[in-house]
């Protein structure tokens, strides 16, 4: 927390704005690891979920004999730390990457902290338990527990993830803000995840609940009944006379008699006045999370369960085809390779879990098939045929498009075409959708760029008419590939070998310069290096650590397998390739592009955030992307670590992270990584330089650090990130949506580096009708804008479908702004008897906020701890001592 004489000036006006719109009322357990700063020993959301994940992932695999391994023993994991990629390795085999399953437990938690932050549930108090909102608390939880389950039956396990998210968070708050623990409890409450069972012995209006206490510390402040309730916070709603508050120091209500509070948020007596029930609350969270976990696998199967989660070391399988007429080889390629791809891993831990496919010609696109069954994909696949058509360009961005928003994050999208957009509007809205769902998109171009014949064309071509398949490749870690019909098979063997889990070596320089040789490390845990070339190459040539060098002469040399098709070489090392600095030297036209990838299980996501470390939610409100001036947390979360290696030997570990301009590749700071937690854990932060947040743009990240053996350790992220010029969030409605209904929407816009003159436009899927009270929006430095939408939702509009709702913000002529964009992901549901849409919890006008100087917060670096709460504590131990799976039988 910062000291009583630290100036309000340690902090900018773009970080006392941020604090001033996100931590008014509500609190929760804290949120994430962020929040332990004020409260070291505490548990937080993050640790529940997780843990919670974590046991019913191991229950799964306890239950599920791995095919081709030997079953699991509850034993071999009792007094050991649980961790991620301990389980994959046992189950799937040594090496086996968990990055799948922790980005997918990352979305879960992610969403969960969000709950705290996002206005349209930071003040609900049905959302959080809160002012004796028990029975209406109930019904939300039920109802985005529903929404999980309809969304991953979609296969929409991005949006089922923020909907568990939601769910947990509320589930958890029940234990922190009720006084079910005061009451003896030893067990979660066995109606909370039932809707039609009474939650009994509530307390009424006139029911006094409380005491008054002066302290921080409120033991006996609860009367001696046995009526359950929980405390108000804040003003809205008021407290009645009798009650209890919420209690800490940003809670205005208890400062009303009876003061006090009995939330057991933390074990900090200045957040939490029943804190030394903290434990308790956290115990039978956790047990209620594993509850609603095992809830989740009984409805949706084990199958199903493990898609949620992404319980696999696959990847998906997303092919984007034009079906116009002159492209029957390049679908025959794609359906070869497909067949090759679904025979090889049928069975395998490697079979990809998720098919999307989604062909397009002019003027039509789609429609999106999605499928778990390999049979059915390849079925789909082979009715597509090249018919019609034969001129360009083509509808291809709003079939990328279509694909992103079907296609799991973190995986491989390819594109089959011989033509350029039609639709090259859409280029920076795919690019930020690519970018948010972390998808990598390879472009198959049967079209050189240079050459004039060809398809028949309605008009006269730019020759750089695939630049936006550039600009979507580059941002997503993509490639474009030209090719010709003779080599598209060939070519597209790259796919089965792109979904491999490989990570990506940094270069340096990041680009081809003439003269200078591109040098990168080669460290012990890799395995099949790669080398990409693109372009117009005369000549290149690689050289190890030894010296021994090998050129572009196709077949077998003395360093690895040398192909090449076209424009387009690769190189596949011998294995295993000798560790240390290698070099690459190129000679071409124009701008040859290189790539190096290799197989490995280390390596690691990245999140951003803005550390909240003193209010009533301290923690880190999660961003999509850095916001030009506002001071952001980068936040490292290292894959393949577990417990490798023997205790006498070190851990692999990443000290620094490099950040580089794009495309240049300039560097833009070097910053340490500094470690939270437990170095197994895998989790490092580092602050965003301020010269990389001073304006909008790109920027490429990497890993610099040393292997177990002391040898340098790097990897570049797969994607490239962006400084956004301005926060953008949008938040949903509080109720469910039904055919018919009209949801309210709510829309933030923040800007924190200067004047913005901003165009606001808005799409909805087809049928849907989306209105807005805000098409323009003038913001001076550190002022924001509240806007309203209004979702019109069709009576056809089919239950359990899910609506894509986009906002971009774009800078007018008179201020030139790279476009934002927010994305917010809705489910039609039909109402359940007892549902309700709620009155939206803020006002429905435009409101324009600027900092205000009475807010005292604490400065935006943190050296709090990861996991402290879980490791500290003897009664959690590993699995909490059990496996706490208590009761679940009858789930």
């Amino acid at each position: 927390m910062l000291p009583n004489d630290v100036p309000l000036s340690h902090l900018g006006p773009s970080a006392l704005l941020l604090l001033q719109l996100l931590l008014p009322p509500t609190s929760a357990f804290f949120p994430n690891i962020w929040s332990l700063l004020a409260a070291p020993s505490s548990i937080t959301h993050q640790d529940l979920t997780e843990e919670a994940a974590l046991n019913v992932t191991l229950q799964l695999f306890l239950e599920q004999p791995p095919p081709s391994r030997p079953p699991l023993h509850l034993k071999d994991f009792l007094g050991r730390t649980l961790l991620a990629d301990d389980l994959f390795a046992a189950y799937f085999g040594p090496g086996s990457p968990s990055r799948h399953f922790r980005a997918a437990l990352g979305e879960v938690s992610r969403a969960n902290a969000a709950q705290d932050f996002l206005s349209t549930s930071k003040n609900d108090p049905d959302q959080h338990f809160d002012a004796e909102r028990l029975g209406q608390g109930r019904t939300r939880l039920v109802e985005a527990l529903r929404e999980t389950v309809v969304a991953a039956r979609a296969l929409d396990h991005t949006l089922a993830r923020q909907r568990l998210g939601a769910a947990l968070h509320a589930l958890q708050d029940f234990y922190s803000h009720s006084n079910w623990v005061e009451l003896g409890k030893q067990q979660p409450h066995p109606h909370l995840l039932w809707p039609r069972q009474e939650l009994g012995n509530l307390a009424q209006v006139g029911d006094h609940t409380c005491l008054d206490c002066h302290e921080l510390s409120c033991p006996g402040n609860l009367l001696g009944s046995t009526l359950l309730t929980s405390g108000y916070f804040g003003t809205h709603p008021s407290k009645p006379p009798g009650k209890c508050s919420h209690g800490g120091h940003f809670d205005r209500s208890s400062s009303q008699p009876p003061r006090g509070g009995i939330n057991k948020d933390s074990t900090s007596p200045g957040f939490s006045p029943h804190h030394m029930l903290h434990l308790q609350a956290a115990k039978l969270a956790l047990l209620a999370s594993i509850q609603a976990f095992s809830l989740l696998r009984s409805r949706l199967g084990d199958r199903g369960f493990s898609r949620l989660l992404d319980i696999s070391p696959a990847s998906s399988l997303s092919f984007v085809l034009d079906t116009t007429g002159s492209m029957g080889e390049e679908i025959n390629a794609a359906k070869i390779q497909a067949r090759r791809i679904v025979e090889q891993r049928r069975g395998s831990p490697m079979e990809p879990a998720h098919y999307v496919l989604v062909p397009f010609h002019d003027p039509g696109f789609g429609p999106v098939f999605t499928t778990s069954d390999p049979d059915s994909f390849w079925q789909q696949l082979n009715e597509i045929h090249a018919l019609g058509g034969g001129d360009e360009p083509e509808m291809c961005l709003s079939a990328l498009e279509l694909a992103l928003l079907h296609t799991p994050p973190l995986s491989d999208i390819f594109v089959f075409t011989d033509a350029s957009p039609k639709d090259a509007f859409l280029t920076s809205r795919v690019e930020s959708l690519a970018q948010e769902r972390r998808c990598r998109v390879t472009f198959l171009v049967t079209e050189d760029p240079s050459r004039g014949q060809g398809r028949a064309r309605r008009e006269v071509l730019s020759p750089r008419r695939f630049e936006p398949y550039e600009v979507v490749a580059r941002a997503s870690g993509g490639e474009v590939i030209f090719t010709k019909d003779q080599h598209i098979q060939d070519v597209a063997a790259i796919v089965g070998d792109s979904m491999a889990d490989l990570v990506t070596l940094p270069l340096e320089p990041p680009v081809v310069v003439p003269g200078r040789p591109l040098v990168f490390t080669v460290d012990g845990l890799l395995q099949r290096v790669t080398v990409r070339i693109h372009g117009e190459v005369s000549s290149f040539w690689i050289r190890n650590p030894e010296g021994v060098s090998q050129g572009q002469e196709e077949g077998q040399g003395p360093l690895g397998h040398t192909r090449r098709f076209g424009q387009f070489w690769i190189m596949t090392m011998n294995d295993p390739p000798q560790t240390g600095t290698w070099e690459i030297r190129v000679t071409a036209k124009g701008n040859p592009r290189v790539r190096v990838q290799a197989e490995s299980s280390l390596d690691f996501l990245c999140f951003f955030g803005v550390p909240m470390e003193d209010g009533p939610h301290p923690g880190l409100y999660p961003l999509t992307h850095p916001v030009a001036g506002l001071q952001t947390q980068l936040l490292v979360e290292v894959t393949g670590l577990g417990s490798r290696g023997d205790p006498g030997h070190p851990l692999p570990h990443f000290s620094h992270v490099v950040f580089r301009g794009i495309p240049e590749g300039a560097e833009l700071g070097r910053v340490p990584l500094e470690p939270k937690g437990p170095r197994e854990r895998g989790l490092l932060a580092a602050p965003l330089p301020p010269t990389l947040l001073a304006a909008a743009g790109s920027f490429s990240l990497e890993l610099i650090g040393q292997d177990g053996g002391g040898r340098g350790l790097h990897r570049a992220a797969p994607q490239a990130c962006a400084v956004v010029p301005v926060l953008l969030e949008l938040s949903g409605p509080p109720g469910i949506l039904a055919p018919g209904s009209k949801a309210p929407l709510s829309l933030l816009i923040v800007s924190f580096s200067g004047p913005q003159d901003l165009d606001l436009t808005t799409s909805v899927n087809s049928g849907f009708v989306l209105t807005s009270n805000l098409s323009r929006v003038r913001l001076e430095q550190n002022e924001s804008a509240w806007g309203r939408l209004w979702l019109d939702v069709p009576d056809s509009a089919a239950p359990d479908s899910v609506v894509t709702v986009t906002v971009s913000a774009t800078g007018r002529e008179a201020s030139p702004v790279a476009p934002t964009y927010a994305f917010l992901r809705l489910l039609v549901l039909a109402p359940a008897p007892q549902d309700q849409l709620a009155a939206p919890a803020h006002s429905p006008g435009r409101i324009l906020t600027t900092a205000s100087p009475a807010f005292h917060p604490s400065p935006l670096v943190t050296r709090g701890r990861a996991g402290g709460g879980l490791a500290g504590n003897p009664w959690w131990g590993t699995l909490g001592g059990v496996l706490l799976l208590l009761g679940l039988a009858s789930w």
